[in-house]
């Protein structure tokens, strides 16, 4: 019997999802606008630099990011050596992985379930600029408009290069230029990174085994001089300036029903079209439409949390960083800085494609750790935690239309193997239903790594909280059979239990494991307790909404009535991971797992609304976990004592994370990047923290519910003297601008994107603000 699904099942699940309508994907598209203006210049605020190349073995900590949501690089913006490692968000090995190991868990292995890969490296040599020959160095990442540029000065002429991924042209572009009479003499060469065979200098096509195919093209050309094909590279010569472009993709497709491929498409042949019509364009043409489409997002917010000072504004980024970690004098344009990086790395990496995973869209190799994978126990969820918050909800699409997609698949994977007498997760009552994920989850459809029953809640969770955030019916609309199918699956598998000593039966999950430690095999974990509860509750409001489903979402509710919740250990004093008065783990762990109530979550809060005892019990287990851990781990501490309006403790955290990172040390590397020690002597890029660090600088700032705005929940001394905030999103469809002064707000302006009532509260003062969508109100009297 085939147990693989049929076309026809996934294309009733996929329409039921819309996931077959704007699918993103590599595809030719129409010319873009053309903007006439020239870009306005940038403030030194949003301007990062440094006085050296990176080498090309450290890509990763000192290599320069740029992307177009899509099709990114690290440079290395060496004079005499440019070198760019390019990728593709879709550039994975791998396929559906959907034959499960001895123990009933999924294989987890680069060439089973997969892992993103490097799609092209492009290396521009210039003989003559050896880095020993120029003088005058520095390279900079304007942050505003999204372009790298390198200059230098060699035999008095001052040369330049700048760098940008552009999203309305689906290019790669790197410009030379000079003044004082110089030229370009060198190569430029393109090479594939899995063995391909080049169509020639201009061009590469390949195939993965799981059948997808995919090419990179490249065009070169200039003025005052030659550019001609030689062989497998590209020659110039005298050239006084050179304009290199870029494209490339895999034939990925987010369908399940065509396996998550397009057997139509080209990528090789569609890279060149994309190429050939840049290249008609001039390099100031291209720039100005990448910098306009690039600044409409980055612009609306800002925030300013103090002034640095003129000795701190003369060092680059990186003596910056590591001034701030010798002397403990704050740097508050730089912690805005980096708040702001990740904002850059958020519209460079995540719009209309496939979300940002561990890596995001940036590599130095082949073989990143956990294959850059989707972690659905943590890391995905944090990369999108900064999104709403910071004025970027456009880039969450990349998630939505991932989960849509995936839909389909996760459902078929359930439905077939999760009740496999071998998973020791399985529904001990027999009975399935909706879907779940594994921990780790790729773009085929698959799952790697141990089942992961609670997965399913934490991402419905997420997206429900970005219609929180928007007020987007459409997406409502959208993400409704993702959580219905997760409530299903949690009707199947909740388990009634009578509570010891008592007569009251209670509901909870079966079998799992706390992220990522103590028992396999624990029952009523607060981690699924908690995520379920909120589910049950999410999925009731969007069927409220929606006006569907009245007689199920009764159902659930009634479910959720009877979820068992968890209580404080009368041995430790904490909030109980797991349903037994013991620690069954790791005191100071890096999971946060019995948290997530407190946050992402709101059943926690510190306001009267929740038991004095809960609320200790919850603050003695987040102090036992520590102030120490990687940098995910400190991101998520740091958002849990913002909720608990603990601000020296949240803003210790974002300034533990600012620590420059040395010989592989837990910290941030020269480029910015967040680094995470694996071992001792060895650590790895892993860009949630770039994104989780930001999001509690903001919960910092404002903390929001639906109903509830709270401004400076837990404003630290090193902000407290003047600061601002333009352009923030919270939940409950509003948009907030706020100004302080001397630790208290002295002006606070509301404008609705689709909200209508909501509380606004400064300490123990509240305004109730009334608006329709569009209008705003601007308060000032809430500090009185």
């Amino acid at each position: 019997m085939d147990i693989h699904p049929s076309r026809r099942g996934f294309l009733t699940l996929a329409a039921a999802t819309g996931a077959l309508a704007g699918l993103p994907a590599f595809t030719a598209s129409a010319a873009p606008r053309r903007p006439a203006d020239a870009p306005a210049a940038t403030d030194p605020r949003h301007l990062l630099w440094w006085r050296a190349p990176a080498d090309d073995h450290s890509m990763i900590e000192q290599g320069l990011p740029v992307g177009n949501g899509r099709l990114g690089a690290l440079a290395s913006n060496d004079p005499g050596r440019e070198l760019l490692l390019v990728t593709d968000a879709t550039m994975w090995t791998g396929g559906l992985n959907d034959t499960l190991d001895a123990d009933g868990q999924f294989p987890y292995g680069r060439e089973d379930f997969g892992s993103l890969t490097l799609l092209a490296r492009l290396t521009v040599d210039l003989p003559d600029h050896d880095l020993s020959a120029v003088t005058g160095y520095r390279r900079t990442l304007d942050l505003a408009q999204g372009v790298v540029t390198t200059s230098y000065v060699r035999s008095g002429v001052t040369y330049r290069r700048q760098l940008f991924a552009s999203r309305p042209d689906d290019v790669l572009v790197l410009h030379l230029t000079q003044n004082g009479g110089g030229r370009y003499t060198g190569t430029v060469t393109l090479d594939g990174t899995h063995g391909e065979k080049p169509s020639g200098a201009e061009s590469f096509a390949g195939a993965f085994p799981g059948g997808l195919r995919y090419g990179t093209a490249i065009t070169a050309y200039g003025s005052g001089g030659t550019v001609r094909v030689d062989g497998t590279r590209i020659t110039f010569t005298g050239c006084k300036d050179l304009t290199v472009v870029l494209s490339g993709g895999t034939n990925y497709a987010p369908d399940a029903a065509t396996h998550y491929r397009d057997p139509f498409l080209d990528p090789e042949a569609l890279a060149r079209a994309k190429v050939r019509a840049a290249a008609r364009n001039s390099a100031d043409t291209l720039l100005r439409t990448h910098v306009a489409d690039h600044r409409a997002l980055y612009d609306p917010f800002d925030i300013s949390l103090g002034t640095s000072t003129a000795q701190q504004r003369a060092l680059d980024t990186w003596e910056r960083l590591r001034a701030r970690a010798r002397d403990g004098v704050p740097d508050p344009e730089l912690e805005v800085a980096y708040l702001q990086f990740g904002r850059y790395l958020m519209i460079s990496g995540s719009r209309g494609s496939l979300p940002m995973g561990l890596q995001g869209l940036w590599l130095d190799g082949n073989d990143p750790d956990w294959m850059g994978d989707y972690h659905t126990d943590i890391n995905l969820q944090m990369n999108y935690w900064m999104a709403d918050r910071a004025g970027l909800s456009s880039c969450f699409d990349a998630l939505t239309d991932y989960c849509v997609a995936q839909l389909p698949s996760w459902t078929d994977l359930t439905r077939r193997l999760f009740n496999d007498s071998r998973n020791r997760y399985r529904n001990s009552s027999g009975k399935n239903a909706g879907w779940t994920v594994a921990i780790s989850t790729n773009p085929h459809g698959g799952g790697g790594w141990w089942w992961h029953p609670a997965g399913n809640a934490w991402l419905c969770n997420t997206l429900f909280e970005h219609y929180e955030f928007t007020r987007s019916r459409g997406h409502l609309e959208r993400i409704y059979p993702l959580l219905k199918g997760a409530c299903e699956f949690w009707e199947a598998r909740l388990l009634t239990t009578t509570l010891p000593g008592t007569s009251r039966e209670v509901l909870i999950a079966d079998s799992d494991w706390s992220p990522e430690q103590g028992p396999l095999d624990a029952k009523g974990i607060t981690y699924a307790q908690e995520l379920v509860r909120a589910l049950f509750g999410n999925y009731a409001g969007a069927a409220a909404e929606l006006g569907r489903d009245r007689g199920y979402a009764d159902t659930v509710a009634g479910l959720r009535d009877r979820l068992y919740l968890p209580v404080v250990s009368p041995t430790t004093g904490w909030l109980e991971e797991w349903m037994s008065p013991d620690n069954l783990g790791e005191t100071t762990h890096r999971h946060l797992s019995p948290l997530v109530g407190l946050f992402p979550g709101d059943r926690i809060r510190p306001d009267g609304s929740t038991p004095a005892d809960i609320v200790a019990g919850a603050a003695a287990l987040l102090t036992a976990r520590g102030m120490e851990s990687f940098g995910w781990a400190n991101a998520w501490r740091s958002l849990c004592w913002a909720r608990l309006k603990n601000p020296d403790k949240a803003y210790q955290l974002v300034v533990n994370n600012l620590r420059p990172s040395s010989g592989g040390s837990n910290g941030t590397a020269p480029n910015l990047f967040d680094i995470y020690q694996v071992e001792r002597g060895r650590g790895i890029f892993q860009i949630d923290a770039n994104f989780g660090t930001p999001a509690a600088m903001v919960e910092m700032l404002v903390y929001s519910r639906p109903g509830h705005v709270e401004l400076l929940p837990a404003l630290p001394d090193a902000w407290s003297a003047a600061g601002s905030l333009t352009g923030a999103p919270v939940r409950g469809g509003f948009v907030l601008d706020l100004a302080w002064r001397d630790g208290r707000p002295t002006e606070a302006r509301l404008r609705s994107v689709g909200g209508r009532t909501t509380e606004v509260a400064y300490g123990s003062r509240s305004r109730t603000v009334i608006l329709e969508p569009g209008e705003s109100v601007t308060l000032k009297d809430l500090a009185r």
